[in-house]
């Protein structure tokens, strides 16, 4: 068990390094060998869980979509959740931000992939649960509005990492969503839904409270 534990926070400590490395330089730019001296392991251990730089890239894509976000009472507010928390999580998380710089390479992504088809299915999934729950207009297509919330939330990002350093990119993003959510949900249902540019903020901390709370022990007597 210690070594298996030991091979998790390895695989997680050369993922984590990747991030930094790809996020600052880019894929093609970067190499294994910043990659190493960033991780501090060896060689070795590294190919023992990445066979290549791109294998390393597809691992970042890969941890980038597992986020499960807490369960809330209307799904469409699920489906804001997603966004809100990866634009807390952009300027914070070098997993995330490496895996939007990877996601948006024109020639990198022929070679590991990107995000984007995992997160927009993820994404028009919430919002068909919304849409047979009654929480959405009619009119509204699940896929077309998953993918047009994709592009959109790109430009956004982009326009925020250009003019601020994704330093206002909560603010952005709840901005975004204002000016959408209208077109989107009832109005009863829009009037409950928290749009917050904190709303990231909170999410998170309540997925590391439970995360913390799953690992203790149980109580004996």
């Amino acid at each position: 068990m210690a070594q298996q534990e030991r091979a998790v926070r390895t695989r997680r400590a050369v993922i984590e390094a990747a991030a930094q490395v790809f996020a600052e330089y880019g894929y093609a730019a970067a190499t294994v060998s910043d990659i190493l001296k960033v991780a501090s392991v060896t060689k070795g251990a590294l190919y023992f869980h990445f066979d290549s730089k791109e294998a390393l890239a597809r691992g970042i894509i890969e941890a980038q979509v597992q986020q499960t976000l807490p369960a809330q009472d209307l799904k469409v507010q699920e489906w804001v959740d997603q966004g809100l928390l990866i634009a807390y999580l952009l300027p914070r998380d070098p997993v995330v931000r490496a895996g939007a710089v990877l996601s948006s390479d024109p020639l990198g992504r022929e070679h590991y992939g990107s995000a984007w088809p995992a997160l927009i299915d993820r994404s028009a999934l919430a919002l068909t649960e919304a849409k047979e729950r009654g929480e959405i207009l009619g009119h509204v297509v699940p896929q077309q509005t998953a993918e047009l919330l994709a592009a959109t939330f790109h430009g956004v990002q982009l326009f925020s990492q250009l003019e601020a350093g994704l330093a206002d990119i909560e603010h952005r993003v709840s901005v975004l969503y204002e000016h959408l959510m209208p077109t989107i949900a009832l109005p009863a249902v829009l009037a409950r839904l928290d749009l917050a540019p904190d709303r990231g903020a909170r999410l998170y901390a309540q997925m590391q409270a439970e995360a913390t709370a799953a690992e203790q022990p149980a109580a004996v007597g």
